[in-house]
């Protein structure tokens, strides 16, 4: 037990700096996003394949038409939140984009509360009042550099809209439970070729040897083995190990956003962001105010 948790824990760490780095190779590709996130599918369909062929996961019947029907929709979900995220790098900076991303715990809370009549509770409530007040201090600030004016709030909004869609996506993850994870992951970027190959401008190729060199990173380590990294760990570690480790991946981002491109966040934004990582935590992690509250007047 004590040995699956330190090699979970190892997986999730790697898999979630992977995940902060992933900004960087999506700008220094120079290719539009919807290219990016093609070539993104092909290699990782690829890189998929054949590791769903090692492990036998490619026979008639692994899985039912039902189970395919619900991992294509959780396929166009999750493609589609790769889109706007990878589009909101360019304009609201990879730390600002990837912070108010995490507001996804939230969004997956309001859907469960409507699709499967889960109970919001007072402490759930508190952690959203706190998040939405983090996204204002990050809202309100004044963008530095090259970030600025509309685009600024475009690149906020093109992060919100991607964190509504991985809750979508997750909400039906939540249906797939006892499924190959390898094939999922399959069936969803093989998804992605299909919407995005019409939308792909193939006359405009990465040009360069460090360009095709960020793509293929991002299609084999980016989605096969990050892929393969998360899945084993979520197979191994206990929730709360999980969830905590989870928020590695922003922090990762922030810090490659401020040595690869020189953007440190402003105080106001830095504020915001640590509000909003500690309201998420709080929500993935299940810390109650009414808990602490109890054990102060106690002392």
């Amino acid at each position: 037990m004590q040995k699956d948790i330190v090699r979970g824990s190892f997986e999730m760490t790697a898999a979630m700096v992977i995940s902060g780095t992933i900004g960087w190779f999506v700008l220094m590709s120079g290719q539009p996003v919807f290219s990016v996130v093609l070539w993104r599918c092909v290699i990782g369909a690829v890189t998929l394949l054949a590791i769903c062929g090692a492990l036998g996961l490619l026979r008639p019947n692994v899985i039912s038409l039902k189970i395919l029907g619900l991992a294509t929709i959780g396929g166009i979900a999750i493609v589609l939140n790769w889109v706007l995220l990878f589009a909101s790098y360019s304009r609201a900076s990879i730390a600002i984009a990837t912070t108010v991303y995490n507001v996804q715990p939230f969004m997956l809370v309001a859907l469960g509360a409507l699709i499967f009549k889960e109970k919001i509770t007072f402490t759930k409530l508190a952690w959203l009042a706190l998040a939405f007040a983090g996204m204002l201090l990050i809202v309100q600030a004044k963008p530095g550099g090259a970030y600025n004016g509309s685009g600024y709030m475009t690149g906020i909004a093109l992060a919100l809209g991607a964190a509504f869609l991985y809750a979508i996506a997750a909400i039906v993850a939540k249906r797939l439970k006892g499924t190959p994870p390898h094939l999922i992951a399959l069936i969803q970027v093989s998804v992605g070729i299909i919407m995005l190959a019409p939308l792909a401008d193939f006359t405009n190729l990465p040009q360069s040897t460090g360009q095709w060199m960020s793509i293929i990173t991002i299609g084999i380590i980016h989605t096969g083995l990050m892929y393969i990294l998360l899945y084993s760990a979520i197979q191994r570690l206990p929730t709360h190990i999980t969830g905590s480790l989870s928020f590695i991946y922003p922090i990762a981002a922030i810090l490659v956003d401020y040595f690869a491109f020189d953007h440190a966040l402003q105080p106001s934004q830095l504020i915001g962001s640590a509000i909003i990582l500690i309201a998420a935590a709080g929500t993935s992690l299940g810390w109650s105010f009414r808990r602490t509250i109890a054990v102060d007047a106690k002392v």
